[in-house]
């Protein structure tokens, strides 16, 4: 039986707008994305045009081409599997399409996206050239214990050989990006117990939980 291949299956370009904003937004409240600058800056260089409108549906490449090839999609949904596991019952991130909005995120103009790609692209690269090198096969195609094998070698958890330094920056980015992507979607948001974004037809307030945790009951 053959499981299948969910690194080729490309997500509503309307949701992956929506999740790009959305993994942003989250981003910049953990101060690792700037979208407001203190200061208006004085208008230079060529403009990337409007922003999309998020209730419209667009062709996959018709706002912006997605950069990453075939090969880099199946390393990058293996890696985002790797690096983040589902509980018993959950979907795997290549399932929700989390390899998908890293796609979206290095491929778009955006500045504060756009800046990955030199680490990205290459990086995922990399990881077919290493287990080709180790095991003559592709990233994707390997056991899992292999696939932990090369991402140990640049996560950092151990002190990294000089070799393999140059690729510590991309597994530390990937994993940061693949994170953002993930808790942003239903399940990853029901695992944070998140529990905002929902529609109500009443407010009842804070629950007595909430109201304890901040110490006002």
């Amino acid at each position: 039986m053959t499981t299948p291949d969910n690194s080729s299956r490309q997500m509503p370009r309307r949701v992956a707008l929506k999740w790009l904003a959305a993994a942003a937004a989250g981003m910049a409240l953990a101060g690792r994305v700037d979208l407001a600058a203190a200061q208006v800056p004085t208008k230079s260089g060529k403009p990337i045009g409007p922003d999309p409108v998020l209730n419209k549906e667009y062709k996959p490449g018709e706002l912006w081409p997605l950069l990453m090839t075939p090969a880099q999609r199946r390393a990058a949904a293996a890696l985002a599997d790797l690096i983040l596991p589902p509980d018993d019952g959950g979907l795997k991130p290549s399932q929700l399409a989390v390899h998908e909005f890293i796609d979206e995120w290095i491929s778009s103009p955006y500045d504060q996206t756009a800046k990955d790609k030199p680490t990205i692209l290459p990086g995922l690269d990399f990881l077919d050239a290493e287990a080709t090198s180790r095991h003559q096969a592709l990233f994707a195609d390997l056991p899992a214990s292999q696939q932990a094998g090369i991402a140990d070698a640049i996560c950092g958890a151990t002190p990294v050989a000089k070799e393999y330094r140059p690729h510590v920056k991309f597994f530390d980015r990937f994993r940061y990006l693949a994170a953002g992507g993930y808790y942003t979607t239903p399940q990853g948001m029901k695992e944070l117990g998140y529990v905002g974004n929902r529609p109500t037809l009443t407010f009842d307030g804070p629950t007595p939980e909430a109201l304890k945790h901040l110490g006002l009951a």
